[in-house]
């Protein structure tokens, strides 16, 4: 595992397509947002095991 120390407005790319960006730091959370292609699924770390046993329907999400 890479471990990344970033301040807030600060960026992290993966390959060429994806970027996270620190976008808030509140009480010990932080709040990233991620731009990458449409067709990169992108799942909390709670939401794995739901969305592969396919108990409920496909998560949409729009992203801007």
């Amino acid at each position: 595992m890479l471990v990344l120390s970033r301040k807030q407005k600060q960026e992290i790319h993966i390959g060429q397509d994806i970027k996270v960006t620190v976008l808030g730091i509140r009480g010990g959370v932080v709040k990233l947002g991620i731009e990458a292609p449409s067709d990169v699924h992108i799942l909390r770390g709670e939401l794995p095991s739901w969305y592969e046993a396919g108990s409920k329907h496909e998560l949409e999400v729009s992203l801007t």
